[in-house]
């Protein structure tokens, strides 16, 4: 009887852990939502991901903007698009112009201007019935707004050249090796202005030109100065033709030499279809 008893109160343990174990088993249990990440990345499914663009990216692919390239330096772009550094800046709003990034829009031909039109007034006609009126003051006409910056010529037939250095000719033109003239001289030698224009740019932040000098001449031409001793001149002034702009030396060249660029709307040309004949 004892051991009838010992198996009826095993079966009911099991039948009671039994119970227990499918209770445990369709149990609902509270369990905090799963977030489901994209790879690569902290934002969860479904959430935007801003991309910052870079500046000017609304202008990509427009006619006179500029996309910049690895390697790009703002000087660069502007000798071989013809422009002032300081103004390709300008016209693009550039907060540093010392930095530029891969993939930024840049304007590189100015914006157009809007002047205001004066039209003529004519003189009304006195009818009898108008005498006594008053009679109408005409406006005071306005004059179109002008640019503040110095003027240079419009045509390039305007331009009468000179030789930059006296020294003999090194190297001449060649639109793959070498974009200008070599010529040489002695540390020191008066290096000047090819024509009347503006320095647009000073300094040697291009890599290979050494301390440069880059003069604009009119809307069309700029030239170049490279290798550089001294640098005598500084941006935004104004030279006159054969006006001694820098020393001749040997930054960033082999030798002592000058390196002489014409650039027509940004493209070398060669400088010696320019100059008068020797």
């Amino acid at each position: 009887m004892t051991g009838l008893k010992r198996c009826l109160s095993l079966s009911l343990v099991s039948t009671c852990v039994l119970l227990t174990l499918v209770a445990c088993g369709t149990r609902t249990t509270n369990r905090a939502p799963v977030e489901e990440r994209m790879a690569g990345s902290s934002a969860p499914v479904g959430t935007e991901v801003l991309v910052k663009q870079p500046q000017g990216f609304e202008n990509a692919g427009k006619p006179g903007y500029y996309a910049v390239k690895p390697g790009d330096t703002l000087t660069r772009i502007a000798l071989e698009n013809g422009q002032s550094p300081s103004d390709i800046a300008l016209w693009s709003q550039l907060e540093d112009p010392n930095r530029i990034e891969v993939g930024q829009i840049l304007r590189i031909v100015p914006p157009v201007t809007q002047e205001v039109v004066v039209q003529a007034v004519t003189k009304p006609v006195v009818s009898a019935g108008s005498l006594n009126k008053p009679a109408a003051v005409a406006p005071t006409p306005v004059s179109p707004v002008k640019s503040s910056a110095t003027p240079v010529p419009a045509t390039d037939t305007e331009i009468n050249w000179v030789w930059p250095a006296n020294g003999i000719v090194l190297a001449g033109f060649d639109e793959v090796k070498n974009k200008g003239l070599d010529i040489g001289g002695s540390a020191g030698d008066p290096v000047v202005a090819a024509a009347d224009g503006r320095v647009v740019y000073v300094g040697a932040g291009l890599r290979g030109y050494g301390n440069l000098i880059i003069l604009k001449h009119n809307n069309v031409y700029l030239t170049a100065y490279a290798h550089n001793q001294t640098l005598l001149v500084k941006e935004d002034q104004a030279v006159l033709k054969g006006q001694k702009i820098a020393a001749m030396g040997n930054s960033d060249a082999d030798r002592v030499k000058l390196h002489f660029e014409v650039r027509r709307q940004g493209k070398p040309v060669d400088p010696a279809k320019y100059l008068p004949a020797k």
